[in-house]
Parts: structure tokens; sequence; C-alpha cells
């Protein structure tokens, strides 16, 4: 699963929330984050601005790709 795959499921969970709302929620036209989504090119900052307008935290983890688990 990649980020945008990721985003849009998250939008659904809160509520079915449109892509044009979020870009709303996070001070970009719908026009940006449609630009955003097909590259699927997010930045850090972007990303916690999108958690934010979901009502959520951001959180990222390096995932150890031998045993599966966080790497700290």
């Amino acid at each position: 699963m990649d980020i945008r795959e990721y985003i849009s499921l998250c939008r659904v969970k809160k509520g079915n929330i449109s892509e044009a709302e979020l870009a709303r929620r996070t001070g970009q036209t719908p026009q940006n984050m449609n630009n955003k989504y097909r590259r699927n090119a997010f930045k850090i900052s972007e990303l916690e601005k999108v958690a934010n307008a979901l009502d959520a935290d951001l959180k990222i983890e390096f995932i150890d790709r031998e045993t599966g688990k966080p790497i700290i």
C-alpha cells in the first residue's frame, strides 16, 4: 500500500472526507492536492497537515525487513 492509498482509506474511515475537503482542511487547493495524489509525493510537513486535518497524529517508523518489527 502506498501513501495515497493509505490517506484515502483514512479519509473513508474518518467519515468519507472528500479529497477536496481534505485539501481545504490542509490549506491547499483541490488541484494541488490532486497533483500530490497523482505523483504520490507528500513531504513530511504535508503529512502532518493531513494528520491534523483528520484529527490524528502522524507516526513514522522504520521497519526492519528481516524481523518485520520497528527498528526503534
